[in-house]
């Protein structure tokens, strides 16, 4: 039956599911009696994450015409938290010995292998979301597509869906995966042709990778990484439990109640948008209805008023909203400004803006502990599989590579940790006064206290020796043009001296001086020396000035086309 299945290659397995999150993640996946009591409560908080992200409020849907407000301010706060996190990109560095080679490396599988900027929202998305985050690392083998084109291996870093994920942590080890279930359901076509729902279930151990369709064992090979090629990375470390927690977890009862008010003050204003008329002592059937409409002859004793009252609540609960939202932003920690507040902000200094966004900085600098240490396993996890796949990547390229100091190693010992150790930089999320930061650098600069290399990685440069080396051949390149514009300037000098016995100063004044005589020294700097290619030179200069002085066209002849004699056979 395996065989029949449309399916697509190991390192896509991961990635072929349907990341649009179903209401109830238990629906996904069909779970044995132990995985439900193990990672049932998981996967409900997910289902519930997921529903509020969604916009999915509401337990009940209202009557047809009936308001049902939904401000989904769960996702809002949420996705604010990605952006500030990770909005910016990340850096990656190494030691300085592998400095050489690591950072290109990286770089290339990010950036090239993967698109960098949707990776990291994936991952902070699923953290920010279900509050956990799983990342798978595979490598994809050189393939031929259909046309003929030849595609590179590659590494693969794919963010999975949280709720596919079944991990075995060390009994006393929580941050060490000893076995690793991916289980999910897809839509295949069986041998009959028809389209089918297959359960597709990996298990990755640190010696064995082995998947199924269906319980049915469809292929098993040795890990060639040695370890499980999977980083579970928690959002909100809870202590005592592997699991994370969302970034907005604690307002989901609020938000729901924001709406819940927002609805009531949307019936109040519904029903009072069209006042009621009331008739008393006449009959309405014969009164016409409409704009333009003048009613007379009633009864003496008949009274046409407007129905009034019902909205005097609102203010009140307007205030309620109000402070339920200025709750939601004291519990996130996302200051109001940020979600368009109005404020003049423009006359906030640095300072004050830091104060304001401490609370975001504090939740900030957690998830930076998190993701960062996770990060730096997933590199970890490249670096090995590049070191089976491609190890040509570890010895240095003048070519691929940036330039190599004395001290760092053209060829990286395989065996050795270091070789696949990397660090994770975040650039800071705040706005900086680029003009205050510049100041501050050249101060420390002038007083010997900071490197330009460490001046341009606090302005975040990623790779700082690869800009300084841009700013030295801009340098040289400047120096040369200067140096030649200055050699044609004594030239032209010689020039004029010669044909005028007038040297020019420096300032650009003439100085006078008789036909003939000596008119100091020549271009290589001896006075009256001047070499054979010089003279030549300097002539070409004198018949250039002499053109440009008194003229640059000789008259010419024209000679007459026998053409303009010819007349137009047409014409005969």
């Amino acid at each position: 039956m395996a065989g029949g299945i449309d399916f697509s290659p190991p390192s896509y397995r991961a990635a072929s599911s349907d990341l649009t999150i179903s209401i109830s993640p238990l629906g996904l996946v069909e779970l044995a009696d132990e995985e439900f009591e193990v990672h049932g409560p998981r996967l409900n908080r997910y289902s519930l994450n997921w529903a509020m992200y969604l916009g999915h409020h509401w337990s009940y849907r209202r009557e047809v015409g009936e308001s049902q407000m939904v401000y989904n301010y769960y996702r809002a706060f949420t996705d604010y938290i990605i952006n500030f996190t990770f909005g910016r990109g990340v850096q990656f560095r190494s030691p300085a010995a592998t400095e050489a080679i690591i950072p290109d490396v990286l770089k290339r599988v990010w950036e090239t292998d993967n698109d960098k900027h949707s990776v990291m929202w994936e991952m902070g998305q699923q953290g920010g979301v279900s509050g956990d985050c799983f990342v798978k690392v595979a490598y994809e083998e050189a393939y031929e597509d259909t046309v003929g084109r030849v595609h590179p291996g590659r590494v693969r870093i794919l963010p999975l869906n949280s709720s596919f994920c079944f991990p075995e942590f060390h009994p006393h080890d929580r941050t060490r995966l000893i076995r690793f279930k991916l289980k999910y359901r897809f839509w295949g076509t069986s041998l009959e042709g028809t389209r089918q729902v297959y359960t597709y279930t990996e298990i990755l151990t640190d010696d064995r990778i082995e998947e199924y369709i269906n319980d049915e064992l469809i292929d098993s090979r040795p890990n060639p990484v040695g370890k499980v090629p999977i980083v579970h990375i928690p959002n909100v470390r809870v202590s005592g439990s592997p699991w994370g927690l969302s970034d907005c977890h604690d307002i989901i009862v609020l938000n729901r109640n924001y709406n819940e008010v927002a609805t009531d003050i949307a019936d109040i204003v519904n029903y009072h948008a069209a006042p009621v008329t009331v008739i008393t002592g006449a009959k309405a059937s014969s009164l016409e209805k409409g704009p333009k409409k003048v009613w007379g002859g009633l009864p003496k004793d008949a009274q046409v008023f407007n129905l009034e009252g019902g909205g005097q609540g609102l203010t009140g609960a307007l205030e309620y909203l109000k402070m339920i939202k200025a709750a939601m932003h004291e519990m996130i920690g996302v200051p109001e400004a940020a979600l368009g507040q109005i404020q003049p902000i423009s006359n906030t200094s640095g300072v004050a803006l830091s104060i304001q966004y401490q609370p975001l900085m504090n939740k900030y600098q957690q998830k930076l502990i998190q993701y960062g240490e996770g990060i730096q396993r997933i590199n970890e996890l490249v670096l090995l599989t590049l070191a089976f796949k491609e190890p040509e990547v570890f010895t240095y390229n003048e070519a691929l590579n940036g330039p190599i100091k004395e001290t760092q190693l053209p060829q990286l010992d395989l065996q050795s940790p270091l070789t696949y150790t990397s660090t994770v930089h975040f650039p800071p999320p705040l706005p900086l006064d680029k003009l205050v930061v510049l100041n501050e650098i050249q101060s420390k600069i002038s007083l010997g206290l900071e490197s330009r290399e460490g001046a341009l990685r606090h302005l975040g440069e990623e790779f700082p020796d690869e800009k300084l080396e841009e700013i030295r051949a801009e340098l040289i390149e400047d120096a040369k043009a200067d140096g030649a514009l200055n050699l044609i300037r004594s030239q032209i000098n010689s020039a004029i001296a010669s044909l005028t016995g007038i040297l020019p100063e420096a300032s650009g004044e003439i100085q006078g001086g008789a036909a003939g005589e000596g008119v100091g020294p020549g271009p290589t700097g001896q006075p009256g020396v001047i070499t054979p290619f010089e003279a030549a030179t300097i002539e070409q200069m004198q018949t250039d000035l002499v053109t440009k002085a008194y003229g640059t066209k000789i008259p010419q002849r024209r000679t007459p086309d026998e053409d303009d004699f010819k007349g137009d056979s047409t014409q005969q």
